[in-house]
């Protein structure tokens, strides 16, 4: 297998050891460096970064784009309001920040003699590696928010579909989001779905750390919910704030617990009173999640399409609590039906159906020993199908497949 100079192109990373923003991203770089390949990361420059210039064989590149910190608001979940609308300062600074980020593509594509540029995001990541990549093979992969904006923004669409025909292979983090990609002008023929995949070392049960948070949250042997993602609209935790008056009357002592933090902190927080048994964590890094997922009875992913369209194309969450043995109760959206196999490695229920998302996530506390078979059946699918190791093995063929497309034209 040839070795690769990749450009990677992102408008997310996690600026810090255990950010929750564009952790995705982290593991798939580090793990197509680990397969040998040469890796250059391109991202805008954010205050909060304390990233070394190499980290496990990935080279980082931040370019500045901002005269000021109060405008670094070009990626990193910061261009977008509850994850529905473009604020005004990104469209202000879109222009200035894709200007910055082509010319340091470029710079590093030539540096490095890149065989191979991965643009993660059709917008904008596709955009700045279809800018950038003049004769080299070009790999673009969706992520969610991305095809949300293209089919609802004319100037985005025209775009998308400009950087689809450019690139030399695409990928998508879910079926729907692939099917989505080729109407926006994917080709077909180029074109599959690569999973995210999750560490289960770190993600993993502990009967220790269930102890221990537990212990922390004042919980005891009371059942114990978990949800964690950003407070938009998209990962529906208003369902389940809806559902907690069903489950406690059923389960007087149940705790229900969100992780996270985003736009809709103060409007959710109102939806949940003190007499209700949810609590609000704020936000939390990866390795505070990976503790509280080992420590849930229940973890629930109740994500929906919001009032825009907008829906995840595969939750993090959904496979770290897998991998964590946490029985999960999600919705049949997105990517999640791909992972959850419903009544075998975890439980699927209608979107925004706050009445079945209540009463599967009572039934499971009710139900140890079934919980207890979906937990354990959910861990062995993921060890099996969803390895970060094997997502890096499938973007380095995707690699050589848009290299060979390259050379054919």
């Amino acid at each position: 297998m040839p070795r690769h100079a990749v450009v990677m192109i992102t408008t997310s990373y996690p600026r810090f050891h255990g950010d929750g923003v564009g952790s995705f991203i982290e593991p798939i770089a580090k793990g197509i460096a680990a397969r040998g390949h040469d890796v250059h990361l391109v991202a805008p420059w954010h205050p909060s970064i304390t990233r070394q210039p190499i980290e496990d064989g990935v080279h980082f590149h931040f370019f500045r784009y901002a005269p000021t910190a109060s405008l670094a608001v070009f990626g990193y979940a910061t261009g977008l309001r509850a994850d529905t609308a473009l604020k005004p300062a990104a469209w202000a600074i879109a222009p200035i920040a894709v200007l910055a980020g082509w010319r340091m593509s470029r710079r590093v594509a030539a540096e490095i003699q890149a065989t191979v540029i991965h643009a993660h995001w059709i917008i904008p990541g596709g955009v700045l590696g279809a800018l950038a990549h003049g004769r080299i093979p070009l790999v673009v992969s969706a992520h969610g928010s991305d095809v949300f904006v293209a089919e609802r923004v004319a100037v985005a669409r025209r775009a998308a579909r400009s950087v689809l025909r450019r690139a030399g292979w695409f990928t998508a983090c879910s079926d729907d989001l692939k099917d989505r990609s080729i109407a926006l002008g994917a080709s077909p023929a180029r074109s599959e779905t690569v999973p995210y995949g999750v560490d289960v070392t770190r993600f993993a049960p502990d009967a220790a750390v269930r102890r221990d948070v537990r212990a922390g949250l004042g919980v005891g042997d009371a059942p114990l919910v978990v949800a964690a993602g950003r407070l938009v609209r998209k990962k529906g935790f208003e369902y389940l704030i809806a559902a907690a008056e069903a489950i406690s009357a059923r389960h007087p002592d149940v705790r229900i617990v969100i992780a996270g933090e985003g736009d809709l902190a103060a409007d959710l927080q109102a939806q949940a009173p003190g007499r209700t048994p949810v609590r609000f964590l704020g936000r939390q890094d990866q390795d505070q999640v990976a503790r509280l997922l080992a420590a849930a009875d229940v973890v629930a992913v109740p994500s929906v399409h919001d009032e825009a369209g907008n829906v995840d194309g595969l939750p993090n969450v959904a496979l770290e609590a897998m991998a964590a043995a946490a029985p999960v109760v999600a919705t049949n959206v997105g990517g999640l039906p791909q992972a959850i196999d419903d009544g075998v490695t975890g439980r699927l229920v209608p979107e925004k159906d706050a009445a079945a998302l209540g009463a599967a996530i009572a039934e499971l506390l009710a139900d140890r020993t079934r919980a207890r078979a979906l937990g354990d059946a959910a861990r062995r699918r993921v060890e099996r199908d969803f390895s970060w190791a094997r997502t890096a093995a499938r973007f380095e063929a995707a690699y050589d497949r848009a290299r060979g497309k390259n050379t054919e034209t």
